[in-house]
């Protein structure tokens, strides 16, 4: 795969205050990209940069073959973005609100029909064209936000928490579309999320804090790297067994009646489980989570 999105030491600054600093990363084309941090790390800079709403301080950006800041038109006309905010009239049917915001790519007459049509399609909202944008459901909202921004086939769809306030089941449905579509059009796709469980899903991570790459990979390299295996053990005695663990040199998390403790590898829950008999009533192994790493990577919770 090519490199859609190429940045080299991209740099912003509000007043002494650094919001991303000297980033470097690349974006293959067709793939689905995780950008992650806790808030704060440089996100929200870094997606307005990128899309030209921003200008940055420093640095480059190479974004479908356009460079940042001398061809800003050509690169506006490769990209869709999608924000946590709806931005579409809620008086308007889908299909005018489409219609409308199409026209600001200069298209028109059949061709922006067309198009729009096909939006709607690709986001299974072709019968729901001539209801009120107002009048739909949370989730039906996200979907036509979405196919707004699919108008212009854009190369790469910048989706910036995509489906914060969606119900799960809401949320499911729209990632079982977006994934669709990336496998039907070879679009690629540029996240961040504050649900991690979206994330894994992703060919190459990176972990933004405080303004820096702080780690990048793949959902399985980091989790490997970061997150080892763990016992989870409800005791019938916590502060004996913690105890016990302290005296061992384990690393451990009490809450409540329950101590969760880090393992270097699964098959050394074996010996301790044997040791601690008659401390615990139940146990449970389990790997180490996308979640985990980051918490280990950044020392925060994601929405944190």
């Amino acid at each position: 795969m090519c490199a859609l999105i190429e940045v080299q030491d991209l740099t912003k600054a509000y007043g002494p205050v650094r919001a991303i600093d000297e980033l470097c990363f690349c974006v293959q084309e067709g793939s689905l990209f995780a950008f992650l941090g806790p808030n704060g790390a440089g996100k929200s800079t870094t997606i307005e940069i990128l899309c030209t709403f921003l200008k940055p301080d420093a640095g480059e950006a190479l974004i479908a073959g356009h460079r940042l800041g001398r061809e800003n038109a050509r690169i506006r006309q490769s990209i869709g973005a999608v924000f946590q905010e709806g931005l579409l009239d809620p008086l308007l049917t889908v299909e005018e609100n489409l219609l409308c915001r199409g026209a600001l790519y200069g298209q028109g007459g059949k061709p922006l029909r067309q198009a729009c049509l096909r939006a709607l399609e690709e986001m299974h909202l072709a019968d729901l064209r001539k209801r009120r944008y107002g009048n739909l459901s949370g989730g039906q909202r996200r979907r036509a936000d979405i196919a707004r921004a699919l108008i212009h086939a854009p190369k790469v769809l910048f989706l910036d928490e995509p489906t914060t306030g969606l119900d799960p089941q809401t949320r499911r449905a729209v990632w079982e579309i977006l994934l669709s579509l990336r496998q039907n059009t070879g679009m690629t796709l540029f996240l961040t999320t504050h649900y991690l469980e979206e994330a894994e899903q992703a060919d190459n991570v990176i972990i933004l804090d405080a303004g820096a790459i702080a780690a990048s990979g793949s959902p399985e390299a980091l989790r490997r790297q970061y997150a080892g295996d763990h016992l989870t053990l409800s005791c019938t005695n916590p502060r004996a067994a913690s105890a016990f663990l302290r005296e061992k040199d384990f690393s451990f998390r009490a809450t409540g009646t329950s101590l969760r403790v880090n393992l270097s590898r699964t098959l050394d829950a074996l010996p301790l489980l044997q040791a601690m008999k008659g401390l615990y009533e139940s146990f449970g192994v389990a790997s180490g989570t996308l979640e985990d790493a980051f918490l280990a990577i950044t020392g925060k919770e994601l929405r944190e």
